[in-house]
């Protein structure tokens, strides 16, 4: 842990000089309540730096929160174990990538089960669907699909053989729509206020404005979207990998977790609105997920409880240089030796996400051994990814 600044304080050991400038200018919003806490996978982001928590009070920043509400990672163990999946596993990530939508804009054509049905139904009936109706009549056949960037899914096995299901998405394009809604509101009352900002990104809503509980209900609705997103294409993946097995999977354990979102919370004594950009739960006895790079190991974990911290651990590796600067400095052959004995989709798409675009995953859970106790360490069999 390091002070960077009166109200910022780091568990990166790894910090560029443009990323460290942006969490400072953060910390000096004046409705910062009781600082800014930098995660070990902190790097730059739009609107506020991604792998940091935003405690405020009275107010909420929606660009720093940011556009994929409710981003996050569900994990499940199966019964199985890495010596049972017999025969090519190229078999298995094709039926993956037939059964869930991948990449940018691709959606599905047609609700896909009784299961599917409920979850709309549930969102149906969730405040804050009079908005999406407004924003996108369809939004429904968002539910269950992936999108791109570092979005994935992955057949792993952890220190003990024993198979898991891991995968990372969000709201997709219809929690984009909200957020992106929202930041606009924003900014147009703080010019309409004549506030001076230190950067366009950083407009706020104030709390106790129609505005503010405007955006606190699309927020939750997003959250929950994201979350059953999550569950959705969980339950094609199980399907899948019982399909390959020839028998139903059982469910041994389960941790679905946001990492992009925001909740009121109490910290240092005072009721304050957590945003967590890049950053998970991790208050004492929570379980959270922690996945590194392409190629390289994935955590499930167990939080601590650090209250300077704010109860919250990392959420990944971080960006270590930003994608045009990755698809520069390497290349395919590179790639292809990261990810040698993984069962993938071999195209240069995927060049960006090279675990050496990253910031190394053993580096981060050092940063993050007094935020996190280590449950499963998860090395990938099957890795899924969108364009």
């Amino acid at each position: 842990m390091e002070r960077l600044a009166e109200r910022l304080v780091s568990w990166a050991s790894i910090l560029d000089e443009q990323t460290r400038r942006q969490a400072v200018t953060t910390a000096s919003m004046p409705f910062i309540f009781p600082h800014l806490a930098l995660m070990p996978d902190a790097h730059l982001g739009k609107g506020a730096t991604v792998g940091s928590v935003i405690p405020t009070e009275g107010a909420i920043i929606p660009a720093a929160v940011g556009v994929d509400i409710g981003c996050g990672m569900i994990a499940v163990r199966t019964q199985w174990t890495r010596g049972e999946l017999r025969g090519p596993l190229g078999g298995l990530r094709e039926a993956i990538e037939k059964v869930i939508p991948l990449s940018a804009g691709h959606y599905n054509t047609q609700v896909h089960a009784a299961c599917t049905r409920q979850r709309i139904t549930e969102l149906e009936n969730t405040d804050g669907i009079d908005s999406v109706l407004q924003i996108k009549p369809a939004w429904y056949l968002e539910l269950g699909t992936l999108g791109g960037g570092n979005h994935f899914i992955e057949i792993c096995a952890d220190e003990q053989d024993r198979v898991w299901a891991f995968l990372h998405s969000g709201s997709r394009g219809i929690g984009n729509k909200l957020a992106s809604k929202h930041i606009k509101i924003a900014r147009a009352l703080n010019r309409q206020w004549c506030i001076s900002l230190p950067d366009p990104e950083l407009a706020d809503l104030a709390e106790g404005t129609p505005e503010f509980a405007g955006y606190i209900r699309d927020l939750r609705w997003a959250q929950k979207f994201a979350l059953l997103n999550r569950e959705e294409m969980m339950s094609r993946v199980l399907e899948c990998l019982a399909g390959f097995m020839g028998a139903p999977a059982e469910s041994r354990e389960v941790i679905n977790c946001h990492h992009n979102y925001t909740e009121r919370e109490k910290h240092f004594g005072r009721q304050v609105w957590v945003s967590r950009k890049g950053a998970i739960d991790a208050r004492d006895g929570v379980r959270g997920l922690i996945p590194g790079s392409m190629g390289t190991r994935s955590y499930i974990v167990t939080g601590k409880g650090n209250r300077v911290a704010l109860c919250s651990s990392p959420h990944g590796a971080g960006r270590a240089c930003s994608r045009s600067a990755a698809r520069r400095m390497f290349s395919m052959d590179q790639l292809e030796a990261a990810m040698q004995g993984i069962e993938w989709r071999r195209t240069s798409a995927f060049l960006d996400e090279i675990p050496g675009a990253y910031k190394p995953i053993d580096t981060i859970m050092d940063d993050a051994k007094d935020l996190v106790s280590v449950d499963h360490e998860l090395r990938q069999l099957i890795n899924v990814k969108g364009d």
